[in-house]
């Protein structure tokens, strides 16, 4: 099962931060928000289908997540848990930890933003038009 969300990079994407990444719906991003890889989302977690998430939310579910902008794309695999909201009408983040707040949407995933390939993030910060999948298993 999976969802799909279109979105766009911009000029401020750097993808350095350490433990988490993010797709936003706002339309814009300060050098700050260095975990952002797209923005102008046009879904958040709360737009997701009840089946999805339910899936989502059980331990053993593995939950991907791929990022494609241009001829690029990168893989990032994580986990589901039981205290996963996916309430959030803004922004998903996806994080190396097991954090749960309403924008998590996948655990424990195997790197964060700085660990995106470098080429799809120049694409990102080109302001490509970018294609989320998310799949649960």
């Amino acid at each position: 099962m999976k969802e799909t969300i279109h979105a766009r990079g911009h000029e401020n994407v750097s993808a350095r931060h350490a433990s988490t990444f993010e797709i936003t719906t706002d339309d814009f991003l300060t050098p700050a928000g260095d975990c952002i890889l797209a923005i102008e989302a046009d879904r958040a977690p709360a737009d997701f289908d009840p089946e999805f998430v339910e899936k989502c939310r059980n331990e053993d579910a593995t939950i991907t997540v791929t990022v494609e902008a241009g001829d690029h794309s990168e893989t990032v695999t994580g986990h589901g848990h039981p205290d996963l909201e996916f309430d959030s009408d803004r922004s998903m983040v996806g994080r190396t930890s097991d954090y749960v707040d309403e924008r998590t949407f996948v655990l424990g995933c195997e790197f964060a933003a700085e660990g995106f390939n470098r080429d799809l993030v120049t694409a990102l910060e080109n302001g490509l038009e970018t294609v989320v999948t998310v799949e649960v298993e």
